[in-house]
């Protein structure tokens, strides 16, 4: 399906999905407020694993077996949820979290060039090669080089995020060539559980037990992220891709950042810099040229019937 052919249903959906994730780095400020990176990811990954087990309970679902693949959902759940989720936290307690959102968009950039390095089918074009160009000199912008220069703990975080977004790269690798075929609603369910498993432990050690007198606001907070911006949006995700195809689910990672930023704005009075707009609308500019929606992909003649 390409961009032309999104019904109302796959855009209202997609829509709905970019604001909902949009939304999750709001909430994650709001916890962090009162608990430390490593809570915020522990609550995030138990509550939605809890969430995932019971939707494959209900719908009685067929469990994977084999050890192999519970290998693959361990090593899903430390470079997809663990590491991504612990590094873009930490990054949120020292940057806005509108311009975390914008650093979290390279995750497609990367993605392209992990792609091209690993599978023959994913070739490095001129087109993907000038997307993922565009795309870097985005980031750079919105981070700007002279805050790298000072590296101090502004640059650390936002090298945090980046980082966070090439562990989210390096998990489509891995779920394409370890998780192939397993139903969606239950690879998300074993992925999360192996999240939580060792998420909740290194919460203990780096942070100690549970705050169980949280402020009504972080619960909340946590519900959302957890429940709806993880569980949910795993579903909705699915769904969406089902209809709209990999091409236009990608366009989640352009209309997440705007829901972040306003909402940023409006409910903690961040400011983003000129730059990090900037950079926003060089990236917005890489990922349409990656997806084909600036530039054309080629068209390929089929061979003609002897």
């Amino acid at each position: 399906m390409t961009q032309q052919t999104l019904t109302p249903r796959a855009w209202a959906e997609l829509l709905l999905l970019s604001v909902i994730w949009g939304a999750s780095f709001l909430s994650i400020r709001i916890a962090l407020n009162e608990i430390g990176p490593f809570w915020v990811v522990a609550h995030r990954t138990f509550w939605a694993a809890l969430v995932m087990w019971s939707v494959v309970a209900l719908r009685r679902l067929p469990l994977p077996r084999g050890r192999s693949v519970w290998v693959g959902f361990l090593v899903m759940g430390l470079i997809n949820n663990v590491l991504p989720f612990t590094l873009m936290a930490w990054g949120q307690l020292h940057i806005p979290t509108g311009l975390t959102s914008i650093l979290n968009a390279t995750t497609a950039i990367w993605a392209v060039i992990l792609a091209a390095l690993v599978f023959a089918d994913e070739r490095l074009t001129l087109r993907k090669a000038l997307g993922v160009t565009t795309g870097f000199a985005g980031a750079a912008v919105a981070i700007g080089l002279a805050t790298l220069a000072r590296f101090d703990i502004t640059s650390l975080a936002q090298l945090a995020v980046l980082a966070g977004t090439l562990c989210y790269a390096l998990a489509t690798i891995w779920a394409r060539i370890r998780l192939r075929g397993v139903r969606a609603e239950v690879a998300a369910a074993g992925t999360l559980a192996m999240s939580a498993a060792m998420s909740v432990p290194l919460a203990l050690l780096f942070e100690g037990p549970p705050d169980l007198s949280l402020a009504p606001q972080t619960i909340a907070a946590i519900a959302y992220y957890a429940c709806v911006s993880t569980a949910f949006a795993y579903v909705l995700y699915y769904r969406v891709l089902g209809m709209a195809g990999s091409g236009n689910v990608a366009l989640c990672t352009l209309l997440i950042p705007p829901t972040a930023i306003v909402l940023g704005a409006v409910v903690l009075g961040e400011d983003l810099a000129p730059r990090a707009y900037a950079g926003f609308v060089l990236l917005a500019g890489g990922l349409l040229i990656l997806n084909g929606f600036l530039l054309p992909r080629p068209r390929v003649t089929p061979p003609s019937s002897p």
